[in-house]
């Protein structure tokens, strides 16, 4: 590099200065994972199992203890309540006790409002005042359990939606899905918040309830201050700006966090950047540029990926360290210089000033920061050298064969 200017014309910052700003950028950079990126799953069309794959809550915990150990970055996992907590608070002192034991803490409880044969036409949205009413009781005892174990944030998405014209009503349904947030906001403890997943489409083709980031805007408002949007990278039509969606939604205080991954069409649960790269450092880019100006916020960024041919925990390290180079990227942009040169509407300037960001290798200063903090240096090397998912894979390799939900 040279001394004074970061290679690209991204930042007039001495090496020195460049470094203290990366490290202080990574030191902050918090990232969840999930429980069920862990565990066997599959597509509509099947399962591929891998022997590895954790098949209790503690197998999980432990493959997330592992990922923490080598990046250093993804403290807390999130929890599934069907999947994870099937007997609800009476499964909280086990998971207590698993934080204890692994150091990993319990993230955003995330309610199953989509797989009861009794949510065929819908959970908060049934026609059925009864099952909208078992739905929304589901809803409340994920909050209490999000209580229980002091997890800030309750992360809702739903099915709900229908296949074929005239078959439902949609405004009625638009009334009880308020109806039912009103209530669930209701019930938060004052540290908590509701974050409405958004999705366009998939399992429902006609009409989908919570379909783009304005409807889950308007649940949020409608719901309370608590509640926020939570943008799901793969929940988009592939030529949407996602990054737009994200400024609005920090302009507006509606952002409450990302289920990060990528996609080629919609939903593909891909490793993040393994598509795009360039997608998720715009969006990285406008986060930074929210804070550099001062805009309240507090931004959840959780993984959301089921990984069915990959290594599941190579998968998951691997999004790690992308995710902390793509995020130390967009904050070594020089944003004071490119909003002169915004103002000044020279185009070919400013985009090769944020082009120049990009294509900087952030991987010597990422490998610095893991050295100076006790960490691999490169941790899917270290991953691989260590054993771990050799070893875990002949412990479970029987009973993971065996399991055959999804999560």
């Amino acid at each position: 590099m040279e001394t004074g200017q970061a290679r690209g014309n991204t930042m007039t910052l001495s090496d020195s200065a460049i470094r203290e700003l990366a490290f202080k950028m990574l030191d902050s950079f918090r990232i969840e994972i999930p429980s069920w990126g862990f565990a066997n799953t599959g597509t509509r069309f099947g399962k591929f199992v891998q022997a590895a794959a954790a098949t209790t809550i503690e197998e999980k915990f432990a493959d997330a203890a592992e990922v923490n150990r080598l990046t250093g970055a993804t403290p807390t996992m999130a929890l599934h309540v069907l999947w994870d907590l099937p007997n609800g608070l009476k499964d909280v002192p086990e998971v207590r006790a698993l934080e204890r034991r692994f150091g990993i803490r319990s993230g955003s409880i995330n309610p199953n409002l989509f797989q009861d044969q009794e949510y065929k036409y819908g959970s908060l949205c049934n026609p059925s005042a009864e099952i909208r009413e078992r739905a929304l009781q589901h809803l409340f005892d994920s909050i209490e359990i999000g209580k229980a174990l002091d997890s800030r944030d309750i992360s809702l998405w739903m099915a709900d939606g229908s296949n074929y014209p005239g078959t439902q009503s949609i405004r009625k349904r638009i009334g009880w899905l308020e109806d039912a947030l009103r209530a669930a906001h209701d019930r938060l403890g004052p540290d908590q918040r509701l974050l409405v997943e958004y999705k366009p489409f998939e399992p429902a083709f006609y009409h989908t309830d919570i379909a783009d980031w304005g409807m889950s805007s308007h649940f949020a408002r409608q719901a309370g201050p608590q509640a926020f949007v939570l943008v799901d990278t793969g929940h988009h039509y592939s030529a949407q700006n996602i990054e737009q969606i994200v400024a609005w939604l920090l302009h507006t205080g509606l952002l409450g966090g990302f289920h990060f991954n990528d996609r080629r069409y919609a939903d593909d649960d891909l490793t993040l950047g393994s598509i795009d790269p360039y997608q998720i450092f715009r969006i990285f880019h406008e986060i930074h540029c929210a804070q550099s100006e001062g805009l309240p916020h507090a931004v959840a960024y959780m993984i959301d990926q089921s990984h069915n041919l990959k290594g599941k925990i190579e998968a998951m390290v691997q999004t790690v360290v992308t995710a902390q180079e793509l995020y130390l990227k967009a904050a070594l942009v020089d944003r004071e210089r490119l909003a002169g040169l915004q103002q000044a509407c020279d185009l070919v300037a400013a985009e090769e000033l944020f082009r120049g960001a990009f294509w900087r290798d952030a991987r010597p200063l990422t490998r610095a920061w893991r050295e100076a903090r006790g960490l691999p240096a490169d941790p899917l090397e270290a991953l691989r050298a260590g054993g771990y998912v050799e070893r875990i894979a002949r412990e479970r390799g029987s009973r993971s064969a065996a399991v055959s939900s999804y999560a």
